[in-house]
């Protein structure tokens, strides 16, 4: 078998492995110069479900006319003026409206009144829809004091600006009539010594103090945010915003008490203020009067920090006047400047990543009302 193997490689017309292989057999006598059978593999499915094609869907129809061609965008005293006909044009709309005594809930659908007045009494300024004044939740006559007339003329503007008597059971569209109705329900509560609603606001003034906004500083590095190249960093920002507020509260509202950041640099767990500090910051709350109490709470809850709605009411409030007194040097504390305070970090991201069109500019507009709000109810 030697000389043939060696003859078999030799032979020039051998070119592949199965050549060879092929060769080597037939010389053996054990395979035949045949054609080789083609095998063929089944294909197999790795499921056992039967198949089915695809039924393609018809393109959907949308009955009535095509949409309006894009308009070019106006000025902002354009789309005011424009916004201010919608709100007449709805306003006539809702006085025009029948009622169906079948459905009683459309006569929410109806605005029952035509004019919007501010009328002065002995007890304080009221505002009245026609003759009608307006009233809290409790049935109770929605009364001002006489030394707040702008606040007066802002809750006659909400309610000229309503179209229908249904959004007036809505407190975004009157969140100075809900501040005062607040306010007032406050003081007659007070009146018949149940002081619940007052150990409620106090109880939450204190919770928002250990994570106040204020006092929450970002890490001093931090691996998932990009490098900021001659800039300075959240953390160094937040210190520049919070230091003054903090050193004005140190001095002439909470003296003699320490107020430190929640968190250390390299920490995320927060570290509670000093006992001192938070029974002195408890007792100011608890002797706050009625309205600046729920101004308090209105602002912390828009600003989620008790510390930025203290500058603001101490700034603002009668009460505190004494306070302000032999302050030349100090800037005022206003509505820009407590949002700006409350909201640096969100500014700190969008500076980066950009704003996301109906959220960040809405919350800034909402944020600045309602801090604007509470400097209308206490000054």
């Amino acid at each position: 078998m030697e000389p043939v193997l060696r003859a078999t490689f030799a032979s020039p017309i051998v070119t592949s492995s199965l050549s060879v292989h092929r060769a080597i057999l037939s010389n053996l006598g054990l395979c035949s110069t045949a054609a080789p059978r083609r095998i063929r593999h089944r294909s197999r499915c790795i499921h056992t479900s039967t198949t089915r094609p695809a039924t393609p869907l018809p393109h959907p129809t949308v009955v009535g006319p095509p949409p309006p061609p894009p308009q070019v965008s106006v000025s902002s005293s354009e789309a005011a003026l424009i916004r201010k006909r919608e709100i007449a044009d709805r306003s006539k709309a809702g006085e025009n409206l029948k009622v169906d005594p079948a459905k009683p809930t459309t006569a929410l659908k109806k605005r029952f009144w035509k004019d919007v007045s501010i009328v002065e009494t002995p007890a304080g300024l009221q505002v009245h829809l026609d003759k009608r004044p307006v009233r809290t939740a409790t049935k109770a006559t929605l009364t001002i004091p006489h030394s707040k007339r702008a606040l007066a003329s802002g809750i006659a503007l909400e309610w000229d600006q309503l179209v229908s008597a249904q959004q007036a059971l809505k407190h975004h569209y009157i969140p100075l009539t809900a501040l005062v109705s607040r306010a007032i329900d406050i003081t007659a509560a007070e009146a018949a010594r149940d002081t619940a609603i007052r150990e409620t606001i106090v109880e939450m003034a204190m919770r928002y103090l250990s994570t106040d906004t204020l006092l929450c500083w970002a890490p001093e590095r931090n691996i998932h945010e990009p490098e900021l190249t001659g800039k300075p960093s959240l953390r160094s920002r937040q210190r520049e915003m919070a230091e003054p507020i903090i050193g004005f509260l140190r001095t002439h509202v909470f003296p003699g008490v320490d107020i430190n950041p929640i968190l250390g640099e390299d920490s995320i767990r927060p570290e509670p203020q000093p006992q001192l500090t938070q029974q002195v910051i408890q007792g100011w709350v608890s002797g706050l009067p009625a309205w600046e109490l729920a101004a308090l709470e209105r602002a912390i809850l828009a600003s989620k920090s008790l510390l930025i709605a203290s500058r603001l009411l101490v700034d603002w409030s009668p009460e505190f006047a004494h306070l302000r007194k032999g302050g030349e040097g100090i800037q005022r504390f206003g509505t820009e400047e407590a949002a700006a305070a409350a909201s640096l970090e969100t500014l700190f991201q969008t500076e980066q990543w950009g704003e996301v069109e109906d959220t960040h500019d809405v919350e800034h507009a909402d944020m600045r009302r309602q801090l604007g709000s509470v400097v209308l109810l206490v000054s």
